[in-house]
């Protein structure tokens, strides 16, 4: 089962820079063309199914729907206020190293970027476990989306 269409919430959205724009437009293009995305209880065959990411009442928002299917799921933003803000200041270290750094520099710091990274999307991960069955992928892809939808 998986992800067929994903919209994100215009209202939610702050004013990104243009290089978290563009990882969000790549990260929803790769999330259409290959995810593994599986809402708890439903029936096998069931979907594909559409996301819309949102924030409401400083929560993160994942409505989900999909033939005969909805479901509204809500996470605290508390758990990854810490998260989101280690990885947008390491994401600035880069884009600034791309400017003047020596490879071995922008190297060492795209590592560090990563391993937030997937910080992140295992702690999606576990945030949503019992709710929704993500892969590693798909949990990457969602917590790009994640950074660009929380501005903190």
């Amino acid at each position: 089962m998986r992800i067929a269409r994903i919209d994100i919430d215009e209202a939610s959205l702050s004013a990104p820079s243009d290089q978290v724009e563009h990882e969000r437009k790549v990260a929803m293009f790769d999330l259409i063309e290959k995810n593994s995305f599986v809402p708890e209880g439903v029936a096998e065959g069931q979907g594909p199914f559409d996301l819309r990411l949102a924030l409401e009442d400083n929560r993160l928002v994942f409505d989900i729907t999909g033939p005969d299917f909805a479901r509204k799921i809500m996470l605290s933003l508390a758990p990854f206020k810490m998260m989101l803000r280690d990885y947008r200041l390491i994401c600035e270290s880069y884009y600034e190293a791309l400017k003047n750094a020596t490879p071995a520099q922008i190297e060492s710091i795209d590592m560090g970027r990563r391993g937030v990274h997937n910080e992140g999307a295992e702690l999606l991960a576990e945030r949503l476990k019992g709710k929704v069955a993500i892969d590693h992928e798909t949990a990457r892809r969602l917590f790009t989306l994640v950074n660009a939808l929380v501005r903190i």
